[in-house]
């Protein structure tokens, strides 16, 4: 039996996964597209009041980043996600039909995203915002229930390592990877731009420290890319990185498309011209679009982190400030080598003792083996 995620053993006694094989994980005798409601308070029944409740005791006040973030069944997290969200998304059985988009944060998971739309769509884009949210559902912020109600097919973003995600044989999983000097500035730019995380204008020194111990949203991220790229060639896991897709999206577009079912791929081949529609659609340039729908969106994705947050015990002052506008842009620069712009040559060696400390013995680093990194 699969290793509970600490601090679930007096809500679990028994865990979603079974196991007749070392190191295979197979699907509980759970009914599917459903949720493990013994594995759960009776709080949940309906999304957004998931995150409604009386706040708890108030386990610290926010008055920097280092109090943003905290450890909720052994993974790091800040207050922008609620404990009990956390623990129904654990907690969802997948479907047979799911289809999983995983990635440690900035890794091009809104990339994906579209991507995967779009193939499902003939390239024809999300209508608004809030439509993208309900096809592309963010299961660790908002829970099982829009992922259970989304419109299908469609995909199920995650930010999960490998043995925190819901799992079944049966379901889909991309994992989409992105080198560690790149996520890590987009990363510190991510987090300059969300007033929740009350870094301000704090230099990337501070954030590259941060990044180094894992004291960022979803934690170590060596650790969550080694726990995919363990499972690289499962049958139902693709494994694909941001700078393939970056170096020839139309090659990236037709593997994924090949990966969701065979008669995706065989589309695209046979109407040129949707696929055409799929590479202008999922273009940076597109892309950056999003950006102003988002901040339209922003103000209720505030009011969902406010009641998570004081849900969480984080009290009053940890959504103090949080009506301030977003800064920056969710979709940036979309580019391969900006790094470059931002380490120093002593960050630069730290950063390669980290890699090799972390991945020794393991070839993870050889997916970036034709790109300029240090």
């Amino acid at each position: 039996m699969a290793a509970q995620p600490e601090g679930l053993e007096d809500k679990a006694p028994k865990w979603r996964y079974e196991s007749d094989a070392p190191g295979q994980r197979h699907q509980s005798r759970c009914a599917t597209g459903s949720v493990r409601h013994d594995l759960l308070p009776s709080l949940f029944v309906k999304w957004p009041s998931v995150l409604s409740g009386r706040p708890r005791r108030r386990l610290f006040t926010m008055t920097s980043t280092d109090d943003v973030f905290r450890e909720v069944y052994g993974l790091t997290v800040s207050c922008i996600f609620s404990d009990d969200t956390l623990k129904a998304a654990l907690a969802y059985e997948p479907r047979p039909d799911d289809v999983f988009i995983v990635s440690y944060p900035k890794c091009g998971t809104t990339w994906m995203q579209h991507i995967v739309h779009a193939i499902y769509n003939d390239g024809v884009p999300p209508t608004d915002i809030g439509d993208f949210m309900r096809r592309a559902p963010f299961l660790e912020l908002i829970g099982p229930e829009p992922v259970i109600n989304m419109p299908r097919p469609g995909g199920i973003k995650t930010h999960f390592p490998y043995k925190l995600q819901p799992y079944s044989r049966h379901a889909k999983y991309i994992y989409i990877s992105r080198n560690p000097y790149d996520c890590c500035v987009s990363f510190y730019h991510h987090t300059k731009s969300f007033p929740s995380y009350r870094f301000g204008n704090q230099p990337f020194d501070k954030f590259f420290d941060m990044f180094m111990e894992g004291k960022v949203d979803f934690g170590e991220y060596f650790d969550h890319q080694l726990s995919w790229y363990e499972h690289r060639n499962d049958d139902n896991v693709l494994f694909i990185t941001y700078e393939e897709l970056k170096k020839d999206p139309r090659a990236g577009i037709l593997r994924i498309a090949d990966f969701l079912g065979k008669e995706y791929g065989e589309k695209l081949r046979e109407k040129p011209e949707v696929l055409d529609r799929i590479m202008e659609t999922t273009s940076v340039k597109s892309m950056r679009g999003f950006n102003e729908e988002f901040k339209k969106w922003l103000p209720q994705a505030t009011k969902i982190t406010q009641s998570s947050a004081v849900a969480e015990g984080c009290g009053a002052e940890a959504t103090d400030g949080e009506d301030k506008l977003m800064t920056g842009e969710f979709v940036r620069k979309g580019v391969v080598g900006d790094w470059k712009n931002h380490f120093t040559q002593d960050q630069i060696k730290r950063m390669k003792e980290k890699i090799a400390m972390k991945t020794k013995g393991s070839t993870l680093m050889s997916l970036w083996k034709d790109v300029d990194l240090p």
